[in-house]
């Protein structure tokens, strides 16, 4: 094992055992690396590497803390990743998403607060017909973003916002080819609200199903006719 590596999970197990905890300060760099049996160097390396991933926060003349390890924080690198996937793989998040924003939408219909559903009403209501396809598509994303955030599960939360960068370029081509995908998606995200509105979970496990599954079966659809040269007609996909 690297040196590096021996480190990074020295450092991990303190954390995991509560010896290091969220918000603590780590010791000074030359004790941590004497009680560790590491040199400097790798110990260096091993902070650096955990800091990206907001494992540990480093503060330039104060010294380096524990992050408050909160899932948002975490799972903030998982975006990062996930952009880098080509678009031919954009059809399995979405699958994925197909799996947890139903989820979420039930969760949300038993745990939603005022100060979300407010929120989600006004996203609802600024996402008139007559503003800006990129208005709309900013609108969408936030959409879900709320709904995962309503569902009270902050682990869920973090991984649909994770999870969405893909999708949200998928979003960006229905709303270019397909007639009516605007008014589409304000319709089924008022179905969705209101059967969150309703206390009725299953009607919102379904109508978030209905809402992610057209936009997978739209994009199935773009992408077989791209791969043949024979595009879909914008009108007529799902």
């Amino acid at each position: 094992m690297a040196l590096t590596d021996e480190a990074i999970l020295s450092i991990k197990a303190k954390i995991i055992s509560g010896r290091l905890k969220p918000g603590q300060r780590l010791p000074p760099e030359a004790a941590l690396a004497n009680q560790l049996g590491l040199s400097r160097n790798s110990l260096r390396e091993a902070v650096r590497a955990l800091a990206l991933i907001n494992v540990l926060d480093v503060r330039q003349g104060d010294g380096t803390y524990v992050t408050s390890l909160e899932p948002e924080l975490l799972l903030d690198a998982l975006a990062f990743v996930v952009d880098f996937h080509r678009d031919e793989s954009v059809l399995e998040f979405l699958r994925v998403r197909r799996i947890l924003e139903p989820s979420a939408a039930a969760m949300a219909a038993l745990t939603i607060g005022p100060a979300e559903r407010a929120e989600l009403e006004a996203n609802l209501r600024s996402s008139s017909p007559d503003a800006k396809p990129e208005d709309l598509i900013e609108l969408d994303i936030e959409f879900h973003r709320l709904i995962g955030v309503a569902s009270g599960n902050q682990v869920l939360a973090s991984l649909i916002k994770g999870l969405s960068g893909p999708t949200n370029r998928a979003r960006v081509w229905r709303e270019r080819t397909q007639v009516g995908a605007s008014e589409r998606t304000v319709n089924e995200h008022r179905a969705i609200l209101d059967a969150i509105d309703a206390r009725e979970p299953d009607l919102a496990y379904a109508a978030m199903v209905n809402h992610v599954a057209g936009v997978e079966s739209w994009l199935r659809r773009a992408a077989d006719g791209w791969s043949t040269g024979r595009p879909s007609d914008p009108a007529t996909a799902d």
